[in-house]
């Protein structure tokens, strides 16, 4: 039989599909939700700290160990189940109990997870829910109980999976500090089915609480880019000031860019966080495969209402400080144009007032060269006039003409000699 080599990591992503599989729940039960995140930084968080905090639970109740590396984990502690998730920003911790408490969303229910734990525990909350899981009653009383559990005016209740089930949650925080939702299972629904729509639930209220993270970060910087929008508007109008003024128009030009660049770099991974996370909350709610109940907004509804809002601001703000960045760029880029042509022109007329003094400088050499020319021949014909005298006085030649018959010969000699040292010092 012939074998071929597996790549290392053949198994270790083919099991990861399978290694988080839903709960079995069977009505009533319910889920205690909590979700951990690091106040700054969550991605770059020692994760080593996520799993020492989850040992901690572990251990109090003499439950084993997730296995080295693992970031996910699904076993019993005590009376009830655990599942616990590692994620990129944030971990989620989750029990699942058999019955019910008799007071709907009794606090106490969240003590499950001991006080002094989460006091301990390396993030602050996103979020927390109590998921309330009963047997379908009758739809009248069905309904006096979500009217009574639930804030009428956000209440939020679909029939999911063909019917299967009614699900409902109004997402406010209630006095105990947790968000409400109740399951309403059918009599032939699978308790497979059941686990998978309390997961459902527990994902979207986890999503929607992280994306809403993308909100806050752009309220926060809201106001700030309308200063720099105002900025911005002001130093384009101006850029037909005079010329003494572009370049400190360009200096502020390049800080307003700058900072623009900043507020990129600070906001893109929340946005791009924020974009990931609203489609795994879209993603959620569709696989549910709501239909109205009773009239009753469904959760999509919910979200299109009070959630998708929030994105679109979201959205707003990056594609402003996208464009805005954009738009100081390009004021950036013409003013320094603008400047570059001015600077031009000014060493333009620099090298023609230096060609200018060139010219000067060589009209003066000229004749300075003119005049070296007549003074050093005057030299050489007195020198000169020494040794011809005797001879004139021989041959009978007056002396004065002697030395009259040497000044062209030693001038046209002296002005040779100048031009063959010019040319030797241009060469060189």
């Amino acid at each position: 039989m012939t074998t071929i080599q597996d790549h290392e990591l053949r198994y270790a992503l083919a099991n990861e599909l399978h290694a988080r599989p839903f709960p079995a729940l069977a009505a009533p039960c319910f889920a205690a939700f909590v979700a951990i995140k690091r106040p700054s930084d969550a991605a770059g968080r020692d994760r080593a700290e996520d799993v020492a905090h989850l040992v901690g639970l572990l251990d109090r109740f003499g439950a084993p160990h997730p296995p080295e590396g693992a970031n996910h984990y699904f076993g019993v502690i005590g009376r009830y189940r655990l599942k616990w998730e590692q994620h990129t920003e944030f971990v989620t911790y989750t029990i699942f109990g058999d019955g019910n408490a008799d007071r709907p969303f009794d606090p106490k229910v969240f003590d499950v997870f001991p006080a002094d734990w989460l006091a301990a525990a390396p993030g602050v909350r996103v979020t927390s829910a109590l998921i309330r899981v009963e047997q379908m009653p009758a739809p009248e009383e069905m309904r006096a109980k979500i009217d009574k559990w639930f804030v009428p005016e956000s209440v939020a209740a679909s029939d999911v999976l063909d019917k299967a089930a009614v699900v409902a949650g109004d997402f406010r925080i209630d006095e105990g500090g947790h968000m409400r939702f109740a399951v309403f299972a059918g009599a032939d629904i699978s308790e497979r089915r059941v686990g998978r729509v309390v997961t459902r639930i527990a994902e979207i209220e986890t999503y929607k609480a992280m994306s809403m993270l993308g909100l806050a970060r752009a309220r926060r910087i809201q106001a700030r880019l309308g200063d720099i929008e105002d900025e911005l508007s002001a130093l384009v109008r101006g850029l037909g000031a005079a010329r003494d003024q572009h370049e400190a128009q360009l200096g502020e030009l390049l800080h307003l860019a700058a900072e623009l660049e900043s507020l990129n770099a600070e906001t893109s991974f929340r946005f791009g966080a924020t974009g990931a996370y609203e489609a795994i909350v879209a993603d959620r709610i569709r696989v549910l495969r709501e239909e109205r109940w009773n009239g009753r907004q469904t959760l999509l509804e919910f979200m299109m209402r009070r959630f998708d809002p929030a994105m679109r601001t979201v959205k707003s703000v990056e594609r402003q400080i996208d464009d805005m960045a954009q738009r100081a760029a390009r004021a950036a880029e013409l003013l320094r144009t603008r400047v570059d042509v001015e600077r031009s022109a000014q060493n333009q007329k620099l090298l023609e007032s230096m060609d200018r003094r060139a010219d000067l400088q060589l009209r003066l050499q000229e004749t300075v060269e003119g005049l070296s020319v007549v003074a050093i021949s005057y030299y050489a014909v007195s020198l000169l006039g020494y040794l011809v005298e005797p001879l004139a006085y021989k041959l009978g030649i007056d002396k004065l003409w002697a030395k009259a018959a040497l000044v062209i010969p030693v001038v046209l000699v002296v002005w040779l000699m100048g031009r063959l040292v010019r040319k030797k010092l241009v060469h060189k």
